[in-house]
């Protein structure tokens, strides 16, 4: 399909209501030409995390708001688009039915394609958005929910080499936030305190870095977080500002480790591969934390392999990337029709067995 092509993306798989215009003209990169978030942090804080039927509800009442906001922002109008992509899976039911009849509304209304969109390939596909990186890539995907790396070799076509079995590291972060007193979401809350605290004052874990291949385990290091405050409460009779700038410093440097090790075998896979031009690619709301992006460049850097890192505004739930999957599947002729339905579980690697437990954001797959 070698034409301009202008879609709308629709993304609510968990607690952020977003729309997006991207356009793509041929021989050119792609063009963000709107993107609007509505958060539900304040919606959700008394909880101590995210309520499904709250943001569900919240989803369809922003959803409309936001497929505007969009437009306006773009200058253009519904007739001015190829295509309305949704996100379909996997995510928080309730917010993935409502963006999909959303989608479907406006579908039947302007007779557009509709395409429904994996949102964890919306996350890997983005250094293509953002830098047209080349396939395949390396891509570790790193968020509240999910933690995977994968080869993309194309818009559909992943292969795992590893990701968690339990926690994934977001979904640690925000535990180890509320265990300590502090904001939601979890993953800023503890940057910020780890970079006033000594990262070596705690012993803490790294899960399965003693045993070979790529899978993760977070679980463990939460727990061993739980027992150091613990200890450090019942020696002090409670926690001061030090104690707890300390215990997530060492939380981050466990992470870090972890995933800048596991990287590094699946790098060694990827590369065994002889891809043309290797990159490393991150992407996922925590891969806005800052240390853990350097540990893994430090990797590429030692594996002669590129790095890329999305903006930290793409690296979270958004819309641009769930209209730029939208653009790819277009151009590969794959549309849907209205029986597509929402999706908890939608694995990338569909030759591989799903991975165990599901994240806050969704089922792992």
């Amino acid at each position: 399909m070698n034409k301009t092509l202008t879609i709308l993306g629709l993304e609510s798989s968990c607690d952020d209501t977003a729309a997006a215009i991207v356009r793509m003209r041929p021989g050119h990169a792609p063009e963000i030409l709107s993107s609007v978030v509505y958060g539900q942090e304040e919606l959700h804080t008394v909880f101590g995390g995210v309520v499904p039927e709250i943001a569900a509800r919240a989803h369809a009442e922003k959803l409309d708001i936001c497929v505007v906001e969009a437009l306006a922002q773009a200058g253009v109008d519904l007739r001015g688009l190829d295509a309305i992509a949704v996100t379909a899976g996997p995510g928080l039911i309730g917010g993935v039915m409502s963006g999909v009849m959303c989608a479907k509304g406006l579908a039947a209304g302007t007779g557009l394609p509709f395409i429904g969109v994996n949102h964890l390939a919306g996350h890997a596909l983005t250094p293509r958005l953002t830098d047209a990186l080349p396939y395949p890539y390396l891509m570790l995907l790193v968020s509240g929910g999910h933690c995977q790396l994968i080869i993309v070799r194309g818009h559909d076509d992943f292969t795992r080499l590893g990701g968690t079995i339990d926690d994934a590291p977001g979904e640690a972060f925000d535990k180890t936030a509320r265990l300590l007193g502090l904001s939601q979401p979890g993953g800023p809350a503890v940057e910020h305190e780890a970079a006033q605290g000594d990262a070596n004052r705690f012993g803490f874990p790294r899960p399965l870095l003693d045993r070979p291949g790529c899978d993760m385990s977070f679980s463990g290091l939460k727990t061993a977080l739980l027992r150091a405050r613990d200890q450090v409460m019942d020696e002090r009779g409670g926690l001061r500002h030090k104690d707890r700038a300390d215990l997530c410093a060492g939380f981050q440097a466990a992470v870090t480790d972890v995933l800048a090790e596991k990287t590094r075998r699946a790098l060694a896979l990827y590369l065994d591969e002889n891809p043309p031009a290797p990159n490393l690619a991150v992407a996922g709301g925590v891969a806005a934390n800052t240390a853990i992006r350097a540990g893994l460049e430090s990797v590429a850097r030692d594996m002669n392999a590129g790095f890329t890192a999305p903006p930290l505004a793409l690296c979270t739930d958004n819309a641009a990337m769930i209209a730029y999957v939208g653009i790819e599947k277009l151009k590969a002729g794959q549309v849907d029709d209205m029986t597509l339905a929402a999706r908890p579980r939608w694995p990338l690697d569909l030759h591989s067995p799903a991975m165990l437990g599901s994240g806050k954001k969704g089922a792992k797959a």
